[in-house]
């Protein structure tokens, strides 16, 4: 028997709060009606927190940002294109095992396929990696899977009337208990022994077992940005550039945590013959990779002493010198680079920190820049490289920050097409929750990336622009300015340190002006200096 719009609306927020959801984002509509105005009743008690969206697809990648720093949110829409509109951060929360809370209104299902408007089949919208639970009573609803680690998608068939009589008290729901179940993991570790020589890769969301593994057995860390384990003395600068030197060549065998997605160099070294490969899967539906590795549940060191410190000490030396070559080019370059934009924006963060990085090249400008920090001082980089898109980047870093209320310091880096890309991140209503939020853009008019890569080779200059340079020539002040959102424009690294010693509060944004002339140049000048770096052979 189907039930009444209300009262599916009441069991959904019930069951949203015992599964531990406290950030609600909602896209306007008039089929989810009965479920926006239970679940802002809700709010008004307490229970949660409500952000709304004019940008389906703006509020899809604004709950993948709560989630990724540690809340747990869902996102509303009503019928039709609106549901289509999450469907990249969907994808984004599947690959990158983030677990979303997705739900749509829909027509009754006696409606699909008659014309009626608004309507299509919403059932399996989002493919074999989300299924559909499509729910007509209260009954549908508690008979599913209580286990949300993952994206779960609920389809609320809803029918008229969709306003209830009266407004919804908010009371109602403000002595209701919260009875969430903690999720328990059980991993056996899988002990290592000396011999091999041997590298730990940290790919993204690896975490901090990454790290220890790699300081308990004495063993070079190759850790990305977003991995979560870039700390300490193992982890190293440096690392995508010496994987092509003889340093590269000596390794027998890799422990790969996460799943590394940011280096050519590290797949190749993971694919290269007689090299080990032992892999501790990391969440997301990604398979593991390379065809041969070995999976293990997970990995720890069981010597009584590190392994050879001759080894690690190679590292390191060579890693020193190399980071000393690149900031002293970078130094002498007439104009600011996108290095360091983002050397300056990590510089920027304090211990407690945030920082959401955007795809393309600012995570591997921050990836080549950056030394990694001490041990324990909490900076926390995100990025969405599940599926490793620009879209949504801006959305993500607003969630992101909101979610985590207690950090010192939110800071984002994407470069200007990301950013145009997800312009109506920044169109907020007046009641919506704002966080302090800096955002760097270092603005070159176009993708920098594809000059880098083999379209960006003097060959193909005569299609490059138009197809892969893709300069905007907009106004990044004048779009600021519409959305009432601060901006600062920088030429110089003395004008960016202080641009981002001194935040206003609020979102705002510090736009870095560089240049995409010379690019390519600069990116083989860097990687030539280290093909004599010593690497103790």
């Amino acid at each position: 028997m189907t039930d009444t719009s209300f009262a599916l609306a009441d069991a959904l927020v019930d069951r949203l709060r015992r599964a531990g959801v406290t950030e609600v984002v909602i896209a306007p509509g008039s089929r989810n009606a009965p479920l926006a105005m239970a679940l802002w009743a809700a709010a008004q008690a307490g229970v949660f927190r409500l952000h709304t969206r004019i940008d389906e697809r703006t509020a899809g990648f604004l709950a993948l940002g709560l989630t990724k720093s540690g809340a747990r949110a869902a996102v509303l829409t009503t019928s039709g294109t609106a549901v289509a509109n999450l469907h990249p951060a969907v994808l984004e929360a599947v690959h990158a095992g983030v677990g979303l809370v997705v739900v749509s209104a829909d027509r009754p299902a006696r409606l699909r396929g008659t014309g009626a408007n608004q309507t299509t089949d919403q059932v399996g919208l989002f493919g074999a990696f989300v299924p559909t639970h499509d729910l007509t009573s209260v009954a549908d609803l508690a008979a599913v899977p209580a286990a949300w680690d993952s994206v779960v998608h609920l389809n609320l068939q809803l029918d008229a009337p969709l306003v209830p009589p009266a407004p919804v008290a908010p009371d109602e729901w403000a002595a209701i208990p919260v009875e969430t179940q903690p999720i328990r993991q059980v991993r056996r570790e899988n002990p290592l022994t000396p011999g091999p020589r041997t590298v730990v890769v940290a790919g993204d969301d690896a975490g901090p077992p990454a790290r220890q593994l790699a300081e308990a057995a004495g063993w070079p860390l190759l850790a990305e940005p977003s991995s979560g384990a870039r700390t300490g003395d193992n982890a190293l600068r440096t690392y995508r550039l010496l994987l092509a030197t003889d340093l590269g060549e000596r390794i027998e065998r890799v422990v790969v945590f996460g799943r590394p997605t940011l280096s050519r160099p590290v797949t190749r070294l993971l694919e290269r013959a007689g090299v080990e490969v032992l892999v501790v899967p990391g969440p997301g539906v990604w398979p593991v990779r390379p065809d041969g590795s070995t999976v293990v549940d997970g990995a720890s060191w069981a010597g009584d002493e590190p392994d050879d410190p001759a080894w690690l000490a190679a590292w390191r030396t060579a890693d020193r010198e190399l980071g000393r070559r690149i900031d002293r080019l970078l130094a002498e370059q007439p104009a600011l680079t996108p290095y360091d934009v983002a050397a300056a924006t990590h510089a920027a963060l304090p211990a407690g920190g945030l920082l959401v990085v955007g795809a393309s090249s600012p995570i591997r400008d921050l990836d080549i820049m950056v030394r990694p920090p001490a041990v324990g001082t909490r900076r926390k980089v995100v990025a969405n490289r599940g599926l490793a898109g620009i879209d949504g980047t801006i959305s993500t870093a607003i969630g992101a920050a909101l979610g985590r209320p207690d950090g010192t310091r939110n800071l984002a880096l994407m470069g200007d097409l990301t950013f145009l890309h997800d312009q109506t991140a920044l169109v907020l209503g007046p009641d919506e929750p704002r966080p302090d939020l800096t955002i760097v853009v270092p603005n070159d008019d176009g993708g920098a990336i594809f000059s880098m890569l083999e379209q960006g080779a003097p060959e193909h200059a005569a299609s490059f622009e138009r197809l892969f340079g893709t300069p905007h020539g907009h106004d990044l002040a004048g779009l600021c300015a519409a959305a009432r959102i601060p901006h600062l424009r920088v030429t110089s690294r003395p004008e960016l340190d202080q641009a981002l010693a001194s935040p206003n509060g609020g979102i705002e944004v510090v736009e870095a002006v560089v240049s995409r002339e010379g690019r390519r140049e600069l990116d083989l000048r860097i990687r030539s200096l280290a093909a004599d770096v010593p690497t103790g052979a």
